[in-house]
Formats: structure tokens, C-alpha cells, sequence
């Protein structure tokens, strides 16, 4: 029976700073487990033994918490070459080279997870405790400064699978081939290597005389011996069109509802070919490809079929055109041989029931456009947060909805709290799919509907013919991530059947927002919280650059010469805060003069991306400390986005220049039009609301602005814009 041995490590501040790898290499592991079981230069018989065993093992499983690059700083430190100062130790300081040294931060409350499989038959299998034993002397990971400590006990493989479905990080799987994370794991010969190099190093000084001159001769020890294994490679992907068979045919649609169905007949039909081909591989194409005899193991070797509608438009007809194939690397079934299978697979056949005759066929083509797989969050450049379903999830019974039996709707008619009651158990049923599906993700938001979200979508109950599932199990849903998640993304009991497929939600280029969780004391200045996000955010990208480089003007607003960029000059980012919806914003320049970002724009964009991806904690003096949450601007929904007729003003604007002898108020709209018109946005008709005038002749006020045409946001003007001033939103039409 096969059992696992799990060692995990804590390390004492969050800070790893071991060069080259994330997570920390198996092969770390195995030397600290040395060091910390040896006896001066001994290593006792007991324990080489328990860690000769541990080397011949399979390589390991790995379990990681999630971690971002911390601040560079450069460590000056010898290097070893006391002969070019005369070898006096007072002149150090001359040969010191700088160590360039960036560690990875995470959650030191996390601990990372190493897990051996092995077979508890075997003789040798009693020295698992003794690798448990030795994980206890476990003092250091990494770096000399990484301190930790270690634990280690042998689990069941449930008890494993239950461990790691629980787990708050990143899952790191071997992978016999492809690109991945590439990590050094000890292999049979690595303990003998280790201490070779140990007993080389103590002898790595020696002396040479020439002439009346003692020479000081470094020797360099040889190199440990480890194999490189690739971890979470990215598995085999084939694109297929839906076609008729005439050359040059168009796509031939099939039904978004019929999902489950496309996907029976073209798993079972390719499962034929490939046992025909492939005999020996009976039993593996059964469990790989079908799924019958497949346990919990299994589920990262399965191979998915995944329809894909036809997504990007509002009103595009979401027929299925398209099937992605996708083998995992640890699928023991070539990729090539898999596609070829479905290669030509015939999808649907027109017969002439009179004659015979095929009038036509549609069948699998394969395709080198792969421009649809980016809707679906696949090899995309673009950071999705937001994902919605496009076929609904199937999830387990108990989030099913109460049916109504059609003859008694009235009297069977569901109330308020039965229903939040039913999403409240579907909600908490997408976090369960989403842990069985592999991902692991933190999630912020969960929403569950039975209406799709896109105006062609169809209802989730539409899926449920021809299936195993009841309709009330299906659920549409859409997920609020934590951090960016790649796709493509896919959950729920049906997903080896092409349902709770997920794509993920256009959001606006260059618009950041951040809900305000906690710490909010009001009443909070919404200027001043302004200044507090771009202070912060300032601070974050100085630390994603080179050490020397200066901050560029598109963050700071200012030039090299540390002046104020030219008046009206709007290149650099604005910061708002919206407090009506509790959340902050950062607007590129772009989104404000209503045009194309520029290319220099999108590079300094991804900066700030990487920059604030993990920005949950802002202190803004005396409107508290607040803890944030990364939403995603969706620009058909959000309110300061979606288009609109009428505008009113959030914040106080204060005009660019006081026109001189007229009123107060025909000052400001003259300037609120004159900074419209700049801005390339038609003229409204503009009233205004309120009027203040400071103490030193400044003017601020608040206005209504309508459109002839709807205008869609961001809607932010005047000289303080870049500090949140000048913010307007969306109202309702009123009569006059």
C-alpha cells in the first residue's frame, strides 16, 4: 500500500533568500536534513541509512505558499582572493565583491510541504521514521540566515489528497518533460556526492613554496550530484475546428446546450481509434481518456475535452466551433498520438434517408489560430481576476435547488430567504469545485445565478438534458480571485464533460481598484486618501526597479528635475477614492484623455501591475489603516465607467485658471467646459450645484453635467484630478 512521507518547514520570518529557486529544491531539503542529523563531521549510521533510502525514492510532491519578490540589496562579502592584498586580512575591505541579494517574501505561517511517495511493503519502509526524526534537528533552509524548523510524519494517500485540498499556496507537481519550474532533487548517489564534497572542502587550502614565497592554493570541491526535474510544466494543447468537410467550408456550429453531449461523442469515438492503434494501452486509455476505473490519483493525468463557444461580443451566437485537447505532461499517453486520434474525428453526418447518399460532414480539423484560446484566459498576457462561467457548473447534490413541481407553482413558490439560503450553499459548493479542480487560488468573491451572463448565453437548467445531472444542480457563477489566475479554468462534477467552463471578464486597461475592507475612519478626506494610495504606490514600483533608477514621471508626476510636470500635461497616473462604493482607484493617463494607451504607456503599466498585484494594506494617517481587496473594472458595468447621459459630481472641482471679472459660478463653468473640450468629450449643458469660495480666492465647486449623447467614464477633470478631485459618476435622468 502506497504511503506518503511529508515533511514540512517553517521558515522563522517569511524571507527566503536561497538563490535561483522558488519553492525551495528538494534537493535543499535532503542537505538540511544532513546537516542537521550530523555529529561534527559524523553522520550517524542510522540515519544514512534513512537518507540512502530517501534518495532512491520517486521525486517529490511539493506544496508552496505564495510569494512575491522583496526589495534588492547588494551584501559586499570577500572573495576569497587574500593573495592580490599580500594576505593580510586587515586589507579585506579591497576585495570585497558586491552579492546581489533579492529575497521572496510569503506567509511564514504557511509551511512549505515536501511529500515522498513510497511503498509500505517494502523492508526498507521503517526508515520513513527515520527520516521523521531527523527533520526534527532541521535548523536552516536556504541561506545561512533562512532559519527554520521541520517536522515530518507518514500519511495515507486520502489523508494526503485531504491535507493538500486544504492547503493556502501553489501545488508543484514532477513532470517528465515540457517547460516548468526547474528543481534539484537528490537521486541515488547524491548522499555519497554530498559527502565527497564535504571532505574535499576541508581540504580546499594548501601551500606551495616558491623561492622564499609560501603560495596559498584554493582547491575547488566537486560538485554535489542532483538530478534537475521539471515541475508544472505546461501540458499538451490542440486546437480543433468544427468544419464541414467540402474544402474551404465554413464553421459548422453546434449547440451550446448540447455541450456534454459533443464531448461524449468525441472522447468515445477517439477512445475506439486509439485502443485500435494502441491495444497494449487498453486499460490506460479506459482511465486517461474515459474515466471509468479512475480513483483521486488519476485526476491530474485525465485528459479534457473542452468545447468552447464563441465568445468576444455581446450579441456573437455562442455555437461551439471550436474544441480544445489538452494531455498533461503526466499523462503517460503521448499528446501527439491523443491528437491524432481526434484528428478527423467525424462530428455530425446529413444523410439522404432515401438514398443513402451523405449530403454532408462535419469534422475535427486542427488549427494553428490560436487567437480564441486568449478569450478563455489561455496563453494570455493578461491578468484575469474576474472569471464567469460560459456552461454552467455541476455541483454536488447538496447545492442543488429545491425543485418546484410545474403544477403547483404558486403554492410551491420559493421565498427570500430559501433562495439566499440555496446561492449560500452554491457559493460555498464553487469553493469546494474549485479545490478538487487543483486551484488553489484565494478567493474573494463567489455570485451563483441560474441566468447566463452574456445576452446569448442560455439558462443553466438548458445543459442539463442528456446528462447525469439534475438541472438544479447546474449553476452559473462568476469568481472573484485574489491574484491573477491563468486558464483555462474549469470546475464542478462535469468538467471532463465540457461544463463550468469559465472565461474571464474584459476589464479596463490601465483602471486598478481596490475595495476598502477594513480600517476606514470616517470622515475621511477623499484627497488626502488619494495621496496615501500614490505615496504607496510610488514606494512599490521604486522597489520593482533597478537599484539607482529613477521613479518615471508616469508615477510620480513630476520630471528628472524633481519640478511638477508642465501645466497641462496629464501623462502620469490620477488617484481617486471613491467612497460612495468603499474602494480606491488608479487611473492611467489614457483612461482620462479618453484614447489609446501608447506602448511606453503598456510597459509602464505591467510595472505597476507587478507592483501593486499584492497591495492589501495602506496606512492614510487619520482615515485609519486600511485593508484592500483587488477588484476588477468591468467597463459596461461599473458605474464611473459605463456609458451615461447625465453626470454629477463625487468630489469638489477646483478650476485650472479663475477667470477674472465674472461671477464665481460662471468662472467654474467656464473652466469645467474649457477642460471638457480639452479632454476631446462633446459639451454638455452644465448646471451648477454648489459653489465654495476659500478664504485666499480659491473656487470649488459641484455640478450636473448632461450629455446629448451617453458618454462613457472615467469622467474626471480640473487641477486636482490626479489627486481624485473633479471625480463625477453616473445619475439618473431628472425632469425639467
Amino acid at each position: 500500500m502506497a504511503q506518503a512521507l511529508v515533511i514540512s518547514v517553517r521558515l522563522f520570518e517569511g524571507r527566503y533568500h536561497g538563490a535561483g529557486d522558488w519553492p525551495p529544491a528538494p534537493a535543499r531539503v535532503f542537505q538540511a536534513l544532513i546537516s542537521g542529523s550530523a555529529i561534527g563531521d559524523k553522520l550517524p549510521d542510522e540515519f544514512r541509512a534513512g537518507l540512502a533510502w530517501l534518495e532512491g525514492l520517486p521525486v517529490p510532491l511539493i506544496a508552496a505558499p505564495r510569494s512575491r519578490s522583496g526589495q534588492r540589496y547588494t551584501n559586499y562579502v570577500p572573495n576569497n582572493d587574500l593573495d592580490h592584498v599580500g594576505g593580510d586580512p586587515k586589507l579585506i575591505g579591497k576585495i570585497r565583491d558586491g552579492k546581489l541579494i533579492r529575497p521572496q517574501l510569503f506567509n511564514a505561517e504557511i509551511p512549505l510541504i515536501f511529500c515522498w511517495l513510497f511503498d509500505s511493503g517494502h523492508p526498507d519502509s521503517r526508515n520513513a521514521q527515520v527520516i521523521c526524526k531527523a527533520a526534527k534537528q532541521i535548523y536552516q533552509l536556504g541561506c545561512g540566515i533562512d532559519m527554520a524548523w521541520a517536522w515530518a510524519e507518514v500519511l495515507s494517500e486520502d489523508d494526503l489528497e485531504a491535507r493538500l485540498t486544504g492547503y493556502v499556496g501553489t501545488l508543484f507537481r514532477p513532470t517528465p518533460y515540457g517547460q516548468g519550474v526547474l528543481l534539484d532533487c537528490p537521486i541515488i548517489g547524491s548522499l555519497t556526492s554530498l559527502e565527497t564534497r564535504y571532505a574535499a572542502n576541508l581540504k580546499r587550502f594548501s601551500r606551495s613554496l616558491v623561492g622564499n614565497k609560501v603560495n596559498m592554493l584554493l582547491t575547488q570541491a566537486p560538485k554535489p550530484y542532483f538530478r534537475s526535474v521539471v515541475y508544472n510544466s505546461r501540458p499538451f494543447r490542440r486546437l480543433f475546428e468544427i468544419r464541414a468537410s467540402a474544402a474551404g467550408a465554413p464553421f459548422a456550429g453546434w449547440s451550446q446546450e448540447r455541450t456534454a453531449d459533443l464531448v461524449a461523442r468525441l472522447r468515445d469515438t477517439a477512445a475506439s481509434v486509439l485502443t485500435k492503434a494502441l491495444p497494449e494501452q487498453n486499460a490506460l486509455i479506459e482511465r486517461r481518456l474515459i474515466g471509468r476505473d479512475a480513483t483521486g490519483r488519476d485526476i491530474a493525468s485525465r485528459i479534457r475535452i473542452i468545447p468552447l463557444p464563441s465568445i468576444g461580443h455581446a450579441h456573437v451566437d455562442r455555437g461551439i466551433r471550436r474544441v480544445l485537447l489538452e494531455v498533461p505532461t503526466g499523462c503517460e499517453i503521448a499528446g501527439e498520438d491523443i491528437a491524432w486520434a481526434f484528428s478527423g474525428l467525424l462530428v455530425n453526418q446529413s444523410v439522404d434517408i432515401n438514398t443513402g447518399e451523405v449530403l454532408e460532414e462535419t469534422r475535427l480539423t486542427p488549427t494553428t489560430d490560436m487567437r480564441m484560446l486568449e478569450k478563455f484566459g489561455i496563453e494570455s498576457d493578461d491578468s484575469n481576476r474576474l472569471w464567469r462561467t460560459v456552461t454552467p457548473a455541476a455541483l454536488p447534490q447538496p447545492s442543488a435547488r429545491r425543485r418546484i413541481d410545474p403544477n403547483h407553482l404558486k403554492d410551491e413558490i420559493k421565498g427570500a430567504k430559501e433562495r439566499l439560503a440555496e446561492e449560500a450553499r452554491a457559493g460555498t459548493a464553487v469553493l469546494h469545485a474549485l479545490r478538487h479542480a487543483g486551484v488553489r487560488q484565494r478567493v474573494n468573491s463567489v455570485r451563483v445565478q441560474r441566468e447566463p451572463f452574456a445576452a446569448r448565453g442560455a439558462r443553466a437548467e438548458a445543459f442539463a438534458a442528456g446528462t447525469r445531472f439534475a438541472k438544479e444542480r447546474l449553476w452559473h457563477a462568476e469568481i472573484q480571485f485574489a491574484e491573477p489566475i491563468d486558464g483555462p479554468l474549469i470546475i464542478g462534477d462535469g468538467r471532463y464533460l465540457g461544463l463550468g467552463l469559465l472565461a474571464p471578464v474584459r476589464r479596463v486597461e490601465g483602471a486598478f481598484a481596490f475595495a476598502i475592507t477594513d480600517g476606514l475612519v470616517f470622515p475621511a478626506d477623499p484627497e488626502e486618501l488619494s495621496r496615501a494610495l500614490r505615496r504607496a504606490v510610488m514606494a512599490r514600483v521604486q522597489a520593482q526597479l533597478a537599484r539607482g533608477n529613477p521613479l518615471p514621471a508616469f508615477f510620480s508626476g513630476h520630471a528628472p528635475t524633481g519640478d511638477p510636470l508642465r501645466e497641462g500635461n496629464h501623462g502620469h497616473l490620477a488617484f481617486a477614492a471613491d467612497l460612495s462604493r468603499h474602494r480606491l482607484l488608479i487611473l492611467a493617463p489614457h483612461l482620462i484623455e479618453a484614447r489609446a494607451p501608447t506602448g511606453w504607456e503598456r510597459n509602464q503599466l505591467a510595472t505597476l501591475n507587478a507592483a501593486v498585484k499584492d497591495l492589501i494594506d495602506l496606512r492614510a494617517g487619520v482615515a485609519g489603516r486600511l485593508t484592500l481587496l483587488p477588484e476588477t473594472v468591468v467597463p459596461d458595468e461599473d458605474p464611473l465607467f459605463a456609458p451615461a447621459q447625465h453626470w454629477e459630481s463625487v468630489t469638489d472641482y477646483r478650476p485650472t485658471r479663475h477667470a477674472k471679472r465674472v461671477e464665481a459660478a460662471d468662472a467654474l463653468v467656464i473652466d469645467v467646459l474649457t477642460e471638457i473640450r480639452r479632454s476631446g468629450i462633446p459639451e454638455p449643458a452644465v448646471e451648477v450645484l454648489d459653489v465654495a469660495e476659500g478664504p485666499r480666492g480659491g473656487l470649488a465647486g459641484r455640478f450636473r453635467l448632461r450629455f446629448r449623447t451617453a458618454q462613457a467614464g472615467p469622467l474626471l477633470i480640473g487641477r486636482t484630478r490626479h489627486f481624485g478631485g473633479g471625480l463625477f459618476q453616473p445619475v439618473p435622468a431628472i425632469d425639467v
